[in-house]
């Protein structure tokens, strides 16, 4: 299995290629169909992977030791050999990556750094790979503890985490329709539209990953209404196209209130 894992590890590597090849089309088309296309923004999200690619080289991130030491430490080792254990890792990947975004929304330290994906204030391609910097930093990922713990090996854990946000690249377009049925079980791009409104109405909703039937279950999901376009961005909307300070801004504004406040704990939760 983990030969497989390294035999894909250049496809892998293909993979955030093709999309910023993909979503550059994207812009090309709408822009020669007469639509506004925000070509700042679209070089600002290509500013934000690299950005993010010369941070990879640094040793920050707070859950791969975690991981490894939960995997020492498992109570159970589920081998990778029938279609049960990869639903299995399937499901509770996409359980795991509710809660996390939900609370992405939720905390304010995992705030500062998602709120990098939602600055955009069109919403297009390029916006899926706005990633933001500080993501290993912050630690959101050890919300996929509880898969490592039960005995998905990280290695694993961290594939099905890939093929979740690569799911997610389509659902950025927002040209896509309503798809029927599938906008029951499915996370697709009019749920996302939702998701990245800026509009009351719409706020903190839609926070699955593939699937949206945890939305469903515990209470934040909200569909796209005709006669309610969606308005893209943040309810503070950054207008800067600097990397530098899209990946900053939202930390700034929590070091400030943390400085300001008498409860600084409080402050950055």
């Amino acid at each position: 299995m983990f030969r497989a894992l390294s035999g894909s590890t250049l496809i892998l590597g293909l993979v955030p290629i093709a999309i910023i090849l993909i979503a550059t089309i994207e812009g090309l088309v709408l822009s020669g169909l007469g639509k506004a296309y925000d070509w700042k923004s679209y070089l600002a999200s290509l500013g934000d992977v690299v950005g993010r690619a010369i941070l990879s080289i640094l040793p920050l991130g707070l859950a791969q030791l975690g991981f490894y030491w939960l995997w020492e430490h498992r109570f159970f080792t589920i081998p990778m050999h029938s279609v049960w254990a990869w639903l299995l890792l399937f499901v509770g990947q996409d359980f795991c990556y509710y809660w996390m975004h939900r609370a992405d929304h939720r905390v304010r330290w995992l705030w500062a750094t998602h709120a990098v994906h939602h600055s955009p204030n069109q919403m297009n391609l390029s916006v899926a790979y706005r990633l933001g910097w500080t993501q290993r930093l912050s630690g959101g990922a050890l919300f996929f503890a509880p898969l490592v713990a039960i005995g998905f090996h990280p290695l694993v854990v961290a594939a099905a985490l890939a093929a979740n946000l690569s799911y997610q690249f389509w659902l950025h377009a927002a040209w896509i329709p309503k798809l029927g049925l599938l906008e029951w079980v499915l996370n697709t791009p009019s749920h996302h539209r939702v998701h990245h409104a800026s509009n009351p109405e719409y706020l903190d909703a839609n926070f699955g990953g593939v699937l949206i039937v945890f939305d469903r279950l515990f209470g934040t999901f909200v569909t796209e209404r005709e006669e309610l376009p969606c308005r893209y961005g943040l309810t503070r909307p950054v207008t800067t196209y600097n990397p530098v300070k899209i990946a900053l801004h939202e930390w700034l504004r929590m070091g400030r209130a943390v400085i300001r406040s008498r409860r600084p704990v409080e402050a950055a939760a």
